[in-house]
């Protein structure tokens, strides 16, 4: 945890905020080895970053004074994840991964190598997706949360509401044996896509190559999704 995110409820008045989350209170203790006094970097959900000071570490929550918020979170990538959803333990590493490198919008999409079971996990839950959303902004010191969509069919969200998608923004399908390889910095606002562990299958190559995307590649080698994400996303900013 390199910045403890406050919520607008954290708040008791303008200058000091109560954190009451047994996780919060724990990484304090155990990781930070706080004590009162100490300066602290904390942000606002969505706002600003600055210095507070611990005044109060009880049990069951803690009390900071806040100093200042008058920082910019970091800035964001102008990259769109649209991700096969990955099975459950790989979507929360995922998750948190790319919140740390700054996207700010996530699509969880269907194909069919995904497993109908995967939108049963927990993991999809708004709690549990926050949770990781908010591991990956403590991470990288950022307040601003991705906004995360999930798209269960396939067919509806390629043909209706992809293509409107891409009037504005360069579509990126990266996919083994496309002919181009992945750029070197992303040139304008983009769209990248990728498939799940076995890959897309060729219809759905097909219907993503018709809705305005381009192929690339990443090389010859075949790489695990969760590091095939953060390569594409490392390249391409």
């Amino acid at each position: 945890m390199n910045l403890i995110l406050l919520d607008d409820t954290d708040f008791l008045d303008a200058h000091h905020a109560r954190i009451s989350d047994t996780r919060r209170i724990r990484h304090l203790r155990e990781i930070h080895g706080a004590t009162i006094g100490d300066p602290l970097i904390v942000g606002q959900r969505n706002g600003y970053i600055g210095q507070a000071r611990l005044s109060r570490l009880a049990d069951d929550h803690a009390i900071v004074e806040i100093e200042q918020l008058d920082q910019p979170p970091p800035p964001s990538l102008d990259i769109e994840l649209i991700l096969a959803l990955p099975r459950p333990r790989m979507l929360a590493r995922t998750l948190e991964h790319v919140t740390a490198m700054g996207v700010k919008g996530i699509t969880l999409l269907h194909t069919r190598r995904v497993e109908k079971s995967y939108w049963q996990s927990p993991e999809l839950t708004p709690d549990k997706v926050r949770q990781h959303l908010t591991l990956g902004l403590e991470q990288a010191r950022d307040t601003r949360y991705p906004d995360v969509i999930m798209e269960p069919r396939f067919k509806p969200f390629v043909e209706d509401r992809l293509p409107a998608r891409l009037e504005e923004r360069h579509g990126l399908l990266a996919h083994p044996g496309m002919p181009e390889a992945c750029p070197h910095g992303a040139a304008s606002p983009t769209t990248l896509i990728i498939g799940p562990e076995g890959g897309f299958i060729d219809y759905e190559v097909d219907k993503l190559l018709d809705a305005g995307c381009q192929g690339i590649h990443m090389g010859p080698r075949i790489l695990r999704v969760e590091t095939a994400v953060i390569a594409l996303l490392a390249r391409l900013a």
